[in-house]
């Protein structure tokens, strides 16, 4: 185990005794949470609640029957939620390094399995280190849905965690998880202070090394669901950071062979029905597509398969191919690098 390993074990399972010991707001859940969300966490044990430092809500919707792998899964919160919200027949495994939290997820198995009127457990968990899913015996292309809530900042080699996340997932899988990201790279002097990066500040990727990262894992089209702004309270911590900027921000990246790395228009559109549990009115794939109930919303490539070749597909009506191409989708901001007058006075070509 290298010492970075050591460090945030130590952070989580010594120095930090519950949610109220952190120094900044970084590993707090801002979001709202849904109704079903709600419901479950009334049934949640008190103790695995205390012991939660996650910084987002990485839950998303349509979960019934889903087989769910959560990296870093702590003291199981998440992961008790969403045995709830799969059902007896779906199947959810955590995996985390710190024996201290696996110990209190451990511990309440059967409390849960009893609360949720569960014949048998649909939870486990496992030890392990998430940059180091292949060392595990997890099965390739097995996955529905990785969740992950504030915690692939703490590891060191990021790249492989979403490398062997993309193997885990089945075709049209996707993860949705929750981290931490700067507005810029954080130098290495800070990326050694063991207070910063237990407080996920200091090990936060700078935003485009993390889509260039993604893109690279076979994640090509990366869709923002929420964001905002992490404040610091603490002066200290405050003073050492300087002038970078925190984000909390929750993405969606689905496994799907031909997203394109631009979103191109086919002259597709698609109908919500309605359907998605909590969401009658409309629904939200990531912070630029609301479907609103009923209307005939056009959309592009990406976003069409993100719909049609995803669990999400029962939910929408569909209209259109990918038979003939109109140029770039302007619909999600694109537009050609150059304009269509031309460059040259006389309008002539250079070859």
């Amino acid at each position: 185990m290298n010492e970075l390993h050591k460090q945030v074990q130590e952070y989580y399972g010594q120095e930090l005794q519950s949610s109220e010991d952190l120094k900044t707001n970084a590993c707090c859940t801002m979001e709202v949470p849904s109704k079903e969300i709600k419901e479950a966490l009334k049934q949640i044990h008190d103790e695995v609640l205390n012991k939660y430092y996650g910084c987002g809500l990485c839950i998303p919707k349509v979960l019934k029957g889903l087989k769910v792998l959560d990296l870093g899964s702590g003291s199981g919160r998440d992961c008790y939620i969403l045995s709830k919200l799969v059902g007896q027949e779906g199947e959810v495994v955590g995996i985390d390094m710190t024996d201290e939290q696996l110990n209190v997820a451990n511990k309440h198995i059967d409390y849960h399995t009893e609360k949720f009127g569960y014949k048998y457990a649909n939870v486990k968990f496992i030890k392990g280190n998430i940059d180091k899913l292949d060392e595990l015996e997890l099965k390739e292309n097995s996955f529905d849905l990785i969740v992950s809530n504030c915690v692939i900042n703490l590891v060191e080699d990021k790249k492989s965690v979403f490398e062997k996340a993309f193997k885990l997932l089945k075709p049209g899988g996707e993860i949705y998880f929750s981290d931490v990201y700067a507005d810029r790279r954080v130098p290495q002097d800070l990326r050694k202070d063991p207070v910063l990066w237990g407080e996920c500040l200091s090990g936060a990727l700078y935003w485009n090394d993390f889509l260039n990262i993604a893109k690279a894992s076979g994640f090509i089209d990366p869709r923002v669901v929420k964001n905002s702004p992490i404040t610091i309270e603490n002066n200290e911590v405050s003073e050492k950071v300087g002038d970078i900027k925190f984000f909390s921000v929750t993405y969606r990246l689905f496994k799907l062979d031909n997203l394109e790395s631009d979103c191109e228009d086919y002259g597709q559109a698609v109908v919500y029905k309605g359907t998605i549990d909590g969401q009658a009115s409309s629904f939200d794939l990531d912070d630029h597509h609301n479907f609103p109930t009923g209307k005939f919303a056009s959309v592009c490539g990406n976003t069409y398969m993100m719909l049609k070749d995803t669990r999400l597909a029962d939910h929408f009506d569909f209209y259109g191919n990918f038979d003939t191409h109109y140029g770039i989708y302007e619909g999600c901001g694109g537009n050609m690098p150059f304009s269509v007058e031309g460059g040259f006075e006389d309008g002539a070509a250079c070859c």
